[in-house]
């Protein structure tokens, strides 16, 4: 190994380093009162060190989603490229893969929210950036894939698939930050998966053709008249 290669190796160990100590300290004090200094101590680096890796507190925080948003590309990939499913059962893949994401690291998952609906993406390096919004960009045109085969599979409606795709990941974002913030309050009524369950099972049978397939559209169970997106 060359001595340019240690020095990469280096750089990476110190900054995962950083990243997990980061981590800990938001899960405890929230990023509003967290401090470099907090990140830097739990680290056991001085505050010097961190900023030659992170220039500010909102890029350290932005760069945790980086590793949620990778694995959520790595789920949608494995759903789109699987073969043999029939639409329906890709559609029961999308699901389990969405919460699969949530699984593997609820904070981080919860913080990428926060970070999509906030400023400090203005903050950031336009490296970083970039990052986020390619990696952003990507799962929604997997998760667009996705119900566009379902619609030419005859599992849909002809509705618009991009905005499906934009649906079904307010749908899970919404439902995550509403189940998270009612833990805080009652620990012992968190119910996630059932309530996604049927969150999305209401979404697919709205979009469901009528009385055609496993999300056949119901308008008696679900008391709501349902008609495609009318043409322009």
């Amino acid at each position: 190994m060359g001595i340019q290669e240690r020095k990469e190796r280096e750089r990476e160990r110190r900054r995962q380093q950083i990243i997990v100590a980061a981590k800990r300290v938001f899960s405890k004090k929230g990023f509003n009162r967290a401090t470099m200094e907090d990140i830097a101590q739990e680290a056991e680096l001085s505050p010097g060190t961190l900023y030659l890796y992170f220039k500010n507190k909102d890029e350290l925080y932005a760069s945790l989603s980086l590793r949620i948003l990778q694995y959520l590309n790595i789920r949608l990939d494995h759903v789109v490229k699987e073969e043999g499913l029939a639409p329906a059962e890709r559609m029961q893949a999308l699901k389990e893969a969405i919460y699969d994401v949530y699984q593997f690291d609820p904070l981080i998952l919860i913080n990428l929210f926060h970070l999509q609906s906030s400023e400090t993406l203005e903050n950031l390096s336009p490296e970083l950036f970039d990052d986020i919004q390619n990696l952003t960009l990507r799962s929604l045109e997997r998760i667009t894939a996705l119900f566009r085969s379902g619609i030419e599979g005859g599992l849909f409606e002809t509705y618009n698939p991009e905005v499906l795709a934009e649906l079904f990941w307010s749908l899970f974002s919404g439902m995550v930050l509403w189940e998270e913030s009612k833990r805080i309050f009652e620990n012992d009524n968190y119910f996630l998966k059932d309530t996604l369950d049927m969150a999305f099972g209401i979404f697919l049978r709205g979009i469901g053709r009528p009385e055609e397939g496993p999300f056949a559209a119901s308008p008696h169970r679900l008391g709501v008249a349902v008609d495609p997106m009318p043409s322009k």
